[in-house]
């Protein structure tokens, strides 16, 4: 038998704080991570006041490419990018640190300037992150924050300020300890460095705000291990920064939800961040599905180009599992009708109608490893899987509706993508086009209609219909008992 071999990607971004290298290969028109290597080396925090790097930060990096370099042996010199940002790009001897590196590595290093890491960034961000309209993207690296606007894989304003989490830890908490007066410190010079481009940015304004950074990640799994939703605010923004001053040093720091590893340069990253909301007057902030190394690695992957990443990402993953995406299509145009069918009624969250296209077009997912407990298989696919254009809480949902997509019917668990109001509906009107799409062919569905009244659902279909598709009625039957014994009531109505 003839075997295909997809050639090997390696994007690697010697950034401020940490080093990192991504390795990826090209698997029916996603990306497939096969190695994520990080190491904090801390090359900002190397930087005396001449803007000279210590030969103990170099030694760091050095010691960390080593480590790169084996992986790179086999890869193309072409699938091959790495650049270096902003403590590169001003140390003043870095050219010393370059030579050394690029004999380790054996591939020249691109030092890129703030503007080129700031386009990287939004090609990764609109490669891998859901949404239409304008966005704003802020990333806050460790001697860099890149604040962008864009619309599709097109940016119109390019920012990249000097202000990180690495030198603002050294400016403004270089004693550790977590007082007001170093947050107001940090909180007010962040400020001065954004004010030279609130006007344009105001001015241009955006539709959504993505953060593609540690900082934000870190934010984002705080709050949700204290119980809260994935959309950053100011309020909570606030919040974090009063967890933190409780603490009397840095070193003390232990704030539910936020590990060792990140503990060191979170109150800078959320120093910044407040400064950025509160400049720019943003509203929410959710988390971005990829940022510099994913925009290197997509530009490197020309045919990755695609102007709906959520419609992408279905489609590879109906590919990759051999789902029958005709028939989805047509399970997907039922629930859409079920739901426009509701909408004066039910009014759901603009997120609901994508999530609901998502969950109809995977819902057969765990048929390929089993169909008794395909919703079961579903769900652990779907939560382990990497979804580019979705958020880890949409995610969350897409897989808790599978679990319950046929037989059994349960509550849906606490999640934070949409009011459990709406994911009780969606899920509801999930199990109904499964089961009016059973045939598995859109000549053979039956008209019917779909009243809600309130939490009331009645469908109705033709009496003839019913009558000559006995199994259908009944499974339509007992579904209504289903969700009414769960107190959805549903009516199954035959009509003249």
């Amino acid at each position: 038998m003839e075997r295909t071999v997809s050639p090997l990607y390696a994007a690697i971004d010697l950034g401020s704080n940490s080093f990192h290298m991504w390795i990826v290969r090209e698997v029916a028109g996603t990306v497939q991570t096969l190695a994520k290597i990080k190491r904090k080396v801390r090359l900002a925090a190397g930087l005396n006041s001449e803007n000279e790097l210590s030969i103990e930060a170099m030694q760091r990096g050095w010691d960390c490419l080593s480590l790169f370099a084996e992986r790179l042996q086999d890869i193309p010199a072409s699938n091959i990018r790495i650049v270096g940002t902003a403590a590169l790009r001003t140390a003043v001897n870095a050219e010393a640190f370059l030579s050394k590196a690029e004999t380790i590595l054996g591939y020249p290093v691109d030092i890129i300037p703030g503007e080129e890491e700031a386009r990287i960034i939004y090609q990764g961000v609109a490669h891998t992150s859901g949404g239409c309209g304008k966005r704003l993207v802020v990333d806050i690296g460790g001697a860099s924050t890149e604040v962008i606007i864009g619309e599709g894989f097109d940016a119109s304003a390019l920012t990249s300020l000097k202000i990180g989490c690495v030198t603002w830890l050294e400016r403004y908490f270089k004693d550790r300890y977590l007082t007001e007066a170093n947050f107001d410190a940090a909180i007010a010079a962040a400020k001065a460095a954004i004010a030279p481009i609130v006007e344009q940015y105001q001015t241009l304004g955006w539709q959504t705000c993505v953060g593609a950074s540690g900082t934000v990640q870190a934010l984002q799994e705080i709050m949700l291990a204290q119980g809260m939703d994935e959309i950053i605010t100011l309020q909570k923004l606030k919040r974090m920064q009063r967890q933190a001053m409780q603490y009397e040093r840095l070193e003390d720091l232990d704030i539910e939800g936020l590990t060792l590893e990140r503990a060191l340069v979170f109150p800078s990253g959320l120093s910044i961040l407040i400064a950025i909301f509160e400049s720019l007057g943003i509203e929410s902030m959710t988390l971005a599905g990829g940022a510099l190394r994913e925009g290197m690695v997509y530009e490197m992957m020309s045919q990755m180009r695609h102007n709906d990443v959520r419609e992408r990402t279905l489609q590879s993953l109906q590919t990759r599992f051999q789902l029958d995406s005709i028939h989805a299509g047509n399970v997907g145009d039922t629930a859409r009708a079920l739901l426009a069918s509701c909408l004066s009624e039910w009014k759901p969250e603009p997120q609901a109608h994508y999530l609901l296209d998502a969950s109809t077009a995977l819902h057969e997912i765990g048929t390929m490893i089993e169909f008794k407990k395909s919703g079961e298989h579903a769900a652990y696919l779907i939560h382990h899987s990497d979804l580019p254009g979705f958020t880890r809480a949409q995610k969350h949902l897409i897989g808790e509706l599978l679990r319950r997509y046929r037989e059994n019917l349960t509550s849906l668990p606490e999640q934070h993508a949409l009011s459990a109001q709406s994911a009780t509906r969606l899920l509801r009107l999930l199990r109904l086009a499964v089961i009016l799409c059973h045939r598995r062919d859109s000549s053979h569905q039956p008209p019917f209609t779909l009243q809600a009244e309130d939490n009331a659902l009645s469908l109705s279909l033709p009496a003839s219909w019913l009558a000559a598709n006995p199994l259908t009625n009944a499974e339509l039957q007992q579904e209504a008992t289903r969700q009414s014994d769960m107190g959805w009531p549903l009516s199954i109505i035959a009509s003249e």
